[in-house]
């Protein structure tokens, strides 16, 4: 051990999860890996050094920003020495020291210095480098893989990997390589963990909903309108009409089986537009596809989804091979233009793009943040501590005219900063931080002077209100003037700070946060998450600190469920585990656990923010909800939610169905057959008196044959295809546990683990493991979610079927989920353990000529689910 190394000593107690984890290191390192998850606030960087320390070799420590790397030194003298005299260290990665702190941008260029990469490898030998301590790898760009594999490849290396969120969303390519290089998880600490210690403060997050401008819904309802005018006519147009039935996957499909196998939505919206215009569809064309005569196909509704399909490959994907009608598809061409949906070879029917990037700079978002302010300010009064980030400075907005301000029509910083300024009491506890603006109000100098002297700055009056500052250093670091500010932010001389995301929104600590406004609409999952980590953060001042993190969204008002912003607000809510809204309170991910009506009328907005902004206010309900439903679990479980459809899908959807539609149909056979007894019984009674008791059971038999016989035989239909969900999930889950299993993915031991499966009150059927770790309940929900959504291209389909169900035309097709469909032997070990639960089945090779034709149709019986919602991965604390 490195006696610099030996010397240091954490000289804080222990956080109680801190040390259980600490105390299974020796286990964890055997295989040279140390990969813990750790929230924000839980003491990931104190963790990382207590490990350099215990490895005691020469470290390298690698962060994403410089903020962050600046903060590992910071922590190693404040925590591990008695006077801040550890000198043994680097932030120059050419010239290592015992523990050397850098950036991953650092050690990428570091790495392209070298022509012979051998002299890389041997630098770090030569330098007795042994541990690489990896801090957020999930940061990792494309580029800055190869340097670390290479070296991880080459060298013998103790990795200690510290991530809050783990890539688990991104894709199989990906995640694959996270792990190759940080190894497995080792162990986890979650969010409820830190809130029972009292070391992150109760939080909640709010939704705050603003209607667009009366010239934004006018466009929004215009363009909406001209689409809704463009598909009529589309669908009367003959010459369009005869374009696709003219078209070679329509006319001669036998011709082009390899095109149609490749790409089956091209040729589903062919037939779905065809099918829309009242078109009868020659069955001969869905023969080739594996389809019965008598087998038929109940189509979707041609929505915009199936158009945008159409025309992607119509103008785009496909034109080369309809270079004959070219004219004609320059006329389409010429329309979708001029309708703005044909931009940058993308077709865009919904308007994902030209609404959303409408909606996402509504000003209408403005006035939400000054409402938020004054609520807050109401509330919090002398406490208030809040932040406000953004993705944009929007610098042409510094010196407005006053009556201009209520044109502002761009979300940023400085429009955040006039109308805050403009609109909110108590100006002058206001300021702006942003890499390359700093405003302050001049009644806090004094304020400044005590931590900083002003002779470093330059102080400018702003021209549209000269009580405000613009602050510029004099050739002294960006870093000077943050740590200014922020004391300023935390001593409470500011107390709404308006900034940007990308300089505050992670590495920045300023634990007194208990408002925070993400007026952000950029980033990933993990940035989200790093953003709303600052505010919940515990005070040490204020140990009873409650913090509320605000969300905005602009509602589409032609869009029942609030359209793409709502949407988008869905899926980042994935990422944030917190306390539900409801009367009995639970721990668990997802935008359901707020409350929020699935459907968000514009009319009833108001009424929405003010129940969320009465909400918000009480605090203290926040920490009682948190403290009741923490004492009801120990971990955090990933469980999949197999979701419940209100209508009843057609014969397309036969692997999953999502309500028990036996059950209603065995009660109403049962009360149709006991008045049909009776009703019998009455009306035959002469024949038991002319022809005796047999012959009435007879007669009556046949008339119960007669009568109940199709509809007996379509209850075995049903109960053969879908039976009971839960029980027929739960077998699902036995197979691919038993899979993980003996491929060598469970490590918890499989006696251990067992598979949870249930139906909840709505109808949703939840299916999860018990006893299994963070990665195993990972794989395994990634693996039954798979399984569960409709079929894309995997390489291998599971078809359950026999001669019995082949009778009853009743075969379900099932995707072999990615984790076992990379090699033929480990779907072959998948089959086995689905036939030792479900039954006999067929495992087909999709990447054949009949394979493909198989695949085809089984996403022809899933087409009508394409864009639908099927199954829903969720984290719930139990």
């Amino acid at each position: 051990m490195l006696e610099s190394l030996r010397l240091l000593q954490f000289i804080f107690p222990w956080r109680s999860y801190q040390a259980e984890l600490l105390k299974h290191f020796n286990s964890h390192i055997e295989d040279h890996h140390f990969h813990v998850i750790a929230p924000p606030g839980s003491g990931k960087t104190i963790l990382g050094l207590e490990i350099v320390r215990k490895l005691g070799k020469k470290t390298l420590v690698l962060a994403p920003t410089l903020t962050i790397r600046n903060q590992w030194e910071d922590r190693l003298q404040s925590f591990f020495t008695e006077n801040c005299d550890f000198k043994p260290y680097s932030f120059d990665i050419k010239s290592p020291s015992d523990i050397t702190f850098s950036t991953y941008q650092s050690l990428h260029a570091f790495y392209k210095t070298f022509e012979d990469k051998n002299d890389y490898y041997q630098f770090f030998k030569s330098h007795n480098i042994e541990t690489l301590v990896l801090d957020e790898a999930h940061h990792l760009k494309n580029a800055w893989w190869n340097c670390l594999m290479d070296l991880k490849r080459n060298s013998q290396f103790y990795i200690v990997s510290l991530t809050a969120t783990p890539p688990y969303d991104s894709s199989r390519a990906e995640v694959s390589k996270y792990f190759t290089l940080c190894g497995e998880v080792d162990d986890e600490i979650a969010v409820p963990d830190l809130v029972r210690e009292k070391d992150l403060s109760p939080h909640q997050d709010f939704v705050y909903f603003s209607k667009p401008e009366d010239l934004e819904i006018n466009f929004i309802v215009d363009y909406r309108r001209n689409i809704a005018d463009f598909k009529d006519e589309l669908l009367k147009d003959q010459t369009f009409i005869n374009f696709l039935i003219e078209h070679r996957f329509y006319k001669n499909p036998n011709w082009h089986l390899d095109e149609l196998y490749s790409n089956t939505e091209y040729f589903s919206a062919i037939l779905i537009f065809l099918y829309a215009c009242g078109f009868e569809i020659d069955h001969q064309k869905l023969e080739v596809l594996g389809f019965d005569k008598q087998e038929m196909i109940q189509f979707p509704e041609l929505d915009l989804h199936w158009l945008g399909i159409l025309f992607q490959n119509i103008l785009v994907s496909d034109r080369e091979q309809l270079i004959e009608q070219e004219k004609y598809v320059s006329t389409l061409e010429k329309r979708l233009r001029r309708l703005h949906v044909f931009e940058r070879n993308t077709v865009d029917f919904i308007g994902e793009q030209r609404l959303y990037k409408s909606l996402s700079n509504s000003p209408s978002k403005l006035k939400s943040i000054v409402s938020i302010v004054n609520a807050e300010r109401k509330s919090l009064k002398a406490d208030l501590r809040c932040v406000i980030l953004t993705d944009y400075i929007r610098k042409e907005f510094l010196n407005i005219k006053v009556e201009e301000i209520e044109d502002i029509d761009k979300i940023g910083v400085l429009p955040i900063f006039q109308y805050i300024r403009h609109f909110c009491d108590k100006p002058e506890e206001l300021a702006v931080l942003s890499g390359s603006i700093v405003i302050l109000h001049q009644s806090i100098l004094s304020a400044f002077e005590t931590i900083e002297s002003l002779d470093g700055f330059s102080f400018s009056p702003l021209q549209i209100d000269a009580s405000f500052l613009l602050v510029t250093p004099k050739g002294i670091s960006k870093n000077s003037i943050v740590s200014v500010i922020t004391q300023l932010f935390e001593a409470g001389n500011i107390k709404v700070l308006i900034g940007t995301k990308s300089l505050l929104g992670e590495g920045w600590d300023a634990p007194s946060i208990n408002s925070l406004i993400l007026a952000s609409f950029i980033g990933s999952f993990v940035s989200s998450n790093q953003m709303r980590g600052r505010a919940i953060r515990k005070d040490v001042k204020a140990p009873n600190k409650t913090g509320n993190i605000w969300h905005l969204a602009c509602v589409d008002p032609t869009a029942l469920d609030g359209g793409k912003e709502v949407d988008t607000l869905k899926r980042r809510f994935e990422a944030f585990v917190g306390v539900t809204n409801s009367t009995i309170p639970f721990i668990s991910n997802g935008f359901e656990r707020l409350n929020i009506p699935d459907e968000i009328p514009t009319e009833s907005i108001e009424t929405l923010n003010a129940s969320t902004i009465k909400r918000a206010t009480k605090r203290i309900l926040i920490t009682e909800k948190w403290n009741n439903a923490i004492g009801k679990g120990t971990k955090l479980t990933k469980e999949v939610k197999i979701l419940h459809s209100g209508k009843r899908p057609f014969k397309a959807q036969k692997q999953v169905y999502y309500f028990d539609a036996l059950r209603f149909f065995v009660v109403e056979l049962f009360f149709t057959m006991m008045l049909f007894y009776v009703e019998f019984v009455a009306q035959s009674f002469h024949l038991i008196l002319q022809r005796g008791v047999f012959y009435f059971i007879y007669a009556l038999l046949a008339a119960f044959v007669g009568v109940f016989g199709y509809k007996l035989l379509k209850a075995l239909k049903l109960f053969i295809r879908h039976g009971y969900l839960y029980k027929k999930i739960g077998k699902m889950g036995l197979a691919i546990l038993d899979t993980l299993d003996e491929l060598g993915y469970i490590t918890s031991g499989r006696a251990n683990i067992s598979v949870n499966s249930y139906v909840l009150g709505k109808g949703d059927v939840v299916c999860n493991l018990v006893g299994a770790n963070a990665l195993e309940n990972s794989l395994f929900a990634k693996a039954l979610s798979e399984l569960l959504e409709p079929i894309e291209s995997p390489r291998y389909l599971i078809i359950k079927t026999n001669l019995f169900r082949k009778r009853l035309d009743v075969e379900n097709f099932y995707p072999i989920p990615e984790l076992f469909g990379d090699k033929k032997e480990n779907a072959i070990v998948f089959q086995k353990h689905w036939k030792s639960y479900l039954g006999k089945s067929k495992l087909l090779f999709t990447r054949s000529v009949e394979g493909r034709k198989l695949l085809l149709k089984a996403r022809l019986f899933h087409v009508y689910n394409a864009f639908k919602e099927v199954t829903k991965e969720v984290m719930v604390w139990k």
